[in-house]
């Protein structure tokens, strides 16, 4: 049974040719898509749908995607639901405001939709990833990565993280002293071929430091390289 069996998408898409187009091709490959046209009606389904992931588009009416995904971010239940952003090329700057906002990756119109589709299962492989025998934990100072709960915490409170945020922590934290390129870091974590802006591993970097301070002096910036997490002393 593959990744994409019985797990709900929730399409969020005003425009009726293009929510129409991913809806197909979601449904051709196992999954089942509910739609909203509006991005009230998108928290509205949310609540009511509990879906596993969200494909976002960011000119909505009434709300546009950026509310939406931040409002998402903010409540407890759905702080770590994958979002993954449709724009536009024209929207570069919104597009690192999403992903500052806390959304998991996004797709570019005009998109490949079996493209899109890979990354809909890329995030959700990242969750649905079968811990190794017993509890696989990473302890770093006081921070806990535990993979069999797909938690994180920091001394005795649980950090929430996001679908690429807990992936990326995770890879490095099982490199530690490695200098990794962000191309190393985009397939590992985002789990395809990556040709677009890099700046995306830079923005999950920055919202880790932000959620994990201990980061901050510990995730250091290799110039015209990458990422690498220092060892402990």
């Amino acid at each position: 049974m593959g990744i994409s069996a019985h797990k709900k998408v929730l399409i969020v898409e005003d425009e009726q040719d293009i929510l129409q187009l991913v809806k197909h091709y979601l449904e051709r490959e196992g999954f089942r898509p509910i739609t909203a046209i509006s991005g009230l009606d998108a928290l509205k389904k949310v609540k009511e749908e509990k879906p596993d992931l969200v494909v976002l588009d960011l000119m909505l009416p009434e709300m546009d995607g950026l509310e939406v995904c931040k409002r998402l971010r903010s409540m407890p239940s759905t702080a770590m639901l994958p979002i993954l952003m449709l724009t536009a090329k024209a929207e570069e700057s919104d597009t690192i405001v999403g992903l500052e906002l806390g959304a998991d990756d996004y797709v570019t119109k005009p998109f490949s939709p079996k493209a899109l589709v890979a990354r809909v299962k890329a995030l959700l492989r990242r969750i649905e990833r079968a811990p190794a025998d017993g509890p696989d934990l990473h302890l770093y100072g006081a921070l806990t990565m535990n993979l069999a709960r797909h938690e994180v915490s920091l001394g005795k409170h649980e950090v929430p993280l996001t679908a690429k945020e807990f992936g990326l922590l995770e890879h490095l934290l099982r490199h530690r002293g490695r200098v990794l390129t962000r191309e190393v870091l985009l397939s590992a974590v985002w789990g395809y071929d990556y040709y677009g802006t890099t700046r995306t591993v830079d923005v999950h970097i920055r919202r880790l430091k932000q959620k994990l301070p201990l980061l901050e002096g510990a995730i250091v910036s290799v110039k015209s390289l990458g990422y690498k997490l220092r060892d402990l002393d």
